[in-house]
């Protein structure tokens, strides 16, 4: 009679037989299929490709800007000469005739009430072209000075300053409200028709701007 120590020794080998004798290839149950990541991923599926960064615009090299900027200083400081022969010279004959106009649209407002068109367009067109090299240069000079509200509050600065300058100080001069809108009007017209496209020729964004960033660029 065989005893219960002798059954379970023959049960143990009989198992291990069947083990070794289990084909190749064939895995476990509970084993990981091979092939497939540790997301889970379907065999022979590839993983997803990183989306490319937006290219970088590159402009003119380090030279080109500095003489660039250098010509855009000169031709500053030559129109700061301009602009205050302009209006900063006394005019003695003047003075019966000049009156200072704090109220926007005044002046605008006589000019073209003149009968002489040609003395109307001077006005008008004199003070307005007098404003359009800031419009040029500002976008020349840095990055930080491109962009219509730049420009404007820029130049108006500029204008007032020379107004208050013109009405306090310089004979036969006047202050005059109407003149720093027509200046202003005058710069961002040369910005957009000149200026805006040299700055971005000279100093371009070397990133997109803030609505175009995607979340990973700017959290970086």
């Amino acid at each position: 009679m065989i005893g219960w120590r002798e059954l379970r020794t023959r049960a143990g080998a009989a198992g291990g037989k069947t083990a070794a004798a289990a084909p190749a290839g064939t895995e476990p149950a509970g084993a990981e299929p091979a092939g497939t990541g540790a997301a889970g991923a379907e065999p022979g599926t590839r993983a997803p490709k990183a989306r490319p960064a937006a290219p970088v615009r590159r402009g003119p090299g380090r030279l080109v800007r500095t003489l660039v900027t250098l010509v855009a200083l000169a031709g500053m400081v030559a129109f700061a000469v301009v602009l205050a022969r302009l209006t900063l010279e006394a005019s003695p004959a003047s003075v019966p005739l000049t009156r200072s106009n704090l109220m926007p649209g005044r002046s605008i407002g006589n000019y073209l009430r003149q009968p002489g068109f040609v003395d109307t367009v001077k006005q008008l067109g004199g003070n307005i072209a007098l404003g359009v090299p800031f419009g040029i240069l500002l976008p020349l000079l840095s990055r930080k000075t491109r962009g219509f509200l730049r420009v404007a509050l820029v130049t108006a600065a500029t204008m007032l300053l020379v107004e208050l300058v013109q009405g306090a100080l310089v004979t036969g001069r006047a202050f005059d409200i109407d003149d720093v809108f027509l200046n202003t009007t005058g710069a961002l017209l040369g910005y957009v028709l000149v200026g805006r496209r040299l700055g971005r020729a000279v100093r371009p964004r070397t990133r997109p701007r803030w609505w175009k960033r995607r979340p990973e660029d700017s959290s970086a």
